[in-house]
């Protein structure tokens, strides 16, 4: 009987690791929609120009 529950340890690993397989390789399309809105609102937000007040090192009166 002490085999039959040893047994039972690899048999229930298989079972909870083909339960979370089948989870991670889910189809999640809906995600893909909402990653590439994100990405284009980053890209325009890299593409604008930020005046920044950098002061000319030329112009220093030292």
């Amino acid at each position: 009987m002490g085999a039959l529950l040893w047994l039972l340890i690899p048999v229930g690993a298989g079972l909870v690791a083909a339960v979370w397989s089948s989870w991670a390789l889910r189809n999640r399309k809906a995600g893909d929609v909402a990653e590439l809105a994100g990405y284009a609102r980053f890209r325009d937000a890299m593409e604008k120009e930020h005046s920044v007040s950098v002061p000319d090192p030329a112009s220093d009166p030292v």
